[in-house]
């Protein structure tokens, strides 16, 4: 019988866009590097109007507000919705 093992990971991205503090939650896998990851994706998002402050893992209470789909209270959506 085959097992489940959970293999992903909760992370908080905080970052500045256009000096304004703002925090992701992100699920990255066992090998990913969590830092690279978010410094290439807000490069291609934003290009030099954002720069990575921190990435960490997430607190309990953080991973539960994810698995909730809450969303940080500074997140910002690249959309604008």
């Amino acid at each position: 019988m085959a097992e489940f093992f959970k293999t992903s990971v909760i992370w908080v991205v905080d970052f500045h866009y256009e000096g304004r503090a703002r925090r992701w939650f992100r699920a990255f896998g066992p090998n990913d590097d969590p830092f690279q990851k978010m410094t290439d994706t807000l490069k291609d998002l934003y290009g030099d109007r954002a720069k990575l402050a921190s990435v960490r893992k997430a607190t309990e209470e953080e991973e539960l507000q994810y698995l909730r789909g809450e969303e940080p209270k500074n997140s910002y959506c690249p959309t604008g919705r």
